[in-house]
């Protein structure tokens, strides 16, 4: 962007033109960042936020940490890229991903969902050891690649460019002669009563599928995801053995969670 443009943006000063430039920004990049729309804007976080907050509720964007995409469920042509939805919250994601990765040990049979967190678990498990892995997610193969000690399957099937990701009948058949005894699970959107959620239907029934196989379902999030609900159902709660995510939880979220049984693992934010 200009100086020129820059300084056009700057000089808005009502709401509604400030949120118009705001989803022109997310249909153009798929992303936008809290401190750098604040710099932009020559407002405070706490405007920028409760302006993510109504275009989420208008069903525009989707928060993030630190940030907001733009809501592929709506906008299916302008869906983020991996790099996109990894940018916004690369912090917090390895601090989910090191709590996730010390729960491996050697002998574990696991599967490492598609996504950004699960990517960052692959990363961590490089000095591990008599592991087999299982993913649908390419991006998680190539980081596994380093990873010596873990033996690496995956599942093929058709392939998905913008989140890196396999799906289809081949990729669910190849789960049926296998039992995992971890899943890492990455999702979109959870709710304690609606359960845990997706914008896409492949990967939501290939994500079901995984869950049939694993002797336990980890959720592996940030917390942004709780209390909002995508299209396309994964499992129920319930189903649930423990989530990792940070402490941003919402109070009423984590307190139903615990009363349902399920392990909460909540790691520092980082600032």
């Amino acid at each position: 962007m200009s100086s020129t443009e820059s300084s056009a943006e700057k000089r808005v000063t009502g709401t509604s033109e400030r949120r118009e430039q705001i989803i022109q920004r997310l249909r153009q990049q798929g992303s936008v960042q809290v401190n750098d729309l604040s710099a932009l804007y020559g407002v405070s976080t706490v405007t920028i936020r409760n302006d993510l907050a109504f275009l989420e509720k208008q069903g525009i964007a989707v928060r993030a940490y630190g940030g907001a995409l733009i809501c592929d469920g709506n906008t299916p042509g302008l869906e983020p890229s991996v790099e996109d939805k990894s940018s916004l919250n690369t912090a917090v994601k390895r601090s989910i991903a090191q709590a996730a990765a010390d729960l491996i040990k050697p002998g574990h049979r696991i599967i490492l969902d598609s996504g950004t967190t699960t990517y960052e678990i692959a990363r961590m498990l490089r000095q591990h050891t008599d592991v087999i892995a299982m993913t649908n997610g390419m991006n998680v193969a190539n980081a596994l690649l380093e990873a010596e000690g873990v033996e690496l399957l995956m599942t093929g099937g058709h392939l998905r460019r913008q989140s890196q990701s396999f799906y289809g009948d081949q990729a669910e058949q190849s789960l049926q002669n296998y039992h995992f005894d971890l899943l890492f699970l990455g999702v979109d959107a959870i709710d304690t009563d609606r359960g845990v959620s997706t914008h896409n239907e492949d990967e939501a029934r290939l994500n079901r599928k995984m869950c049939e196989v694993a002797e336990r379902i980890i959720v592996v999030t940030d917390s942004s995801k709780f209390n909002r609900s995508s299209l396309h159902k994964i499992i129920d709660t319930p189903r649930i053995d423990m989530i990792i995510t940070d402490e941003g939880i919402p109070a009423e979220s984590l307190q139903e969670l615990q009363r349902s049984g399920i392990e909460v693992v909540r790691v520092k934010q980082s600032a």
